[in-house]
């Protein structure tokens, strides 16, 4: 991929599937190499939001339930989950000399003016501070009236907000591919895209990880919603952390979506 772009401000949004294993229990092994690579690249220079999901997953894990399906359960698990998964963050983050803080977002909070303009104020003030912000949909609150309904939509929203120049999705997929590669061993990686457009739509499948609420098709709105507001995006798997490198260095890795012109 050919992009001679600096990024200075960042948005990781990381997967449940990233960060759990199928479980449900934190995969502990690739959370700690990630928060390495991630400060990595903090201590590069550039700006860090990070989007976590993984509060309702680790939650159920921590409480040994079934994934649940009532409203109520799935707050509760959110509740205790976002609990485990800050404590975890601010450990590891620590070691390396990072602070991090807690945004628990709402669609109306961002859609409501004066609340939207709270939030910009205190995203950039964080920034500002050198903190990495670490944000989540309030899901032990969130109803359907008021929910992003996934990280792909929020981590997009929160991209506009702070005005990131990148935002790199990092899920359990390596990319936008020219027909399901679960189904076709002879399907191609798709490496540039740089409209949105019906036919890049109609690739997209309506499957998600078994611990995420996302597919293919919340990214490819997730990259309309940052194109539209000129930022880059890019899919990658979030197995290996490193590639979080790769992406730095603009490689061709997973799925760029950037807006020519």
């Amino acid at each position: 991929m050919e992009n001679s772009k600096h990024y200075s401000r960042v948005v990781v949004k990381i997967g449940s599937s990233t960060l759990t294993h199928s479980t449900g229990h934190i995969n502990i092994r690739r959370v700690e190499e990630l928060v390495k690579v991630l400060s990595d690249v903090k201590n590069s220079g550039c700006e860090l939001i990070v989007v976590s999901s993984g509060a309702v997953a680790v939650g159920v894990g921590k409480l040994g339930l079934k994934r649940p399906c009532d409203m109520p359960t799935k707050q509760a698990a959110a509740s205790v989950g976002q609990c485990e998964l800050m404590y975890l963050y601010d450990k590891l983050f620590a070691q390396y000399n990072h602070t991090v803080s807690q945004v628990l977002l709402t669609r109306d909070e961002v859609e409501i003016p004066k609340r939207n303009e709270h939030i910009v104020n205190t995203m950039r003030r964080l920034l500002e501070l050198g903190v990495i912000p670490i944000v989540n949909e309030n899901d032990t609150v969130s109803v359907e009236e008021i929910e992003f309904g996934d990280n792909d939509t929020l981590s997009a929203i929160v991209s506009s907000i702070v005005g990131a120049d990148l935002l790199i999705l990092m899920s359990d997929i390596d990319g936008l591919y020219d027909k399901d590669p679960h189904k076709y061993p002879d399907a191609k990686r798709i490496y540039e895209v740089n409209a949105i457009t019906d036919e890049i739509r109609a690739l997209a499948g309506s499957a998600g990880s078994s611990l995420g609420t996302g597919g293919m098709i919340t990214k490819i709105a997730a990259a309309q919603i940052a194109m539209q507001n000129h930022t880059d995006m890019v899919i990658i798997n979030g197995e290996r952390p490193q590639n979080l490198y790769d992406v730095m260095e603009k490689k061709a890795i997973g799925t760029w979506f950037v807006r020519k012109g």
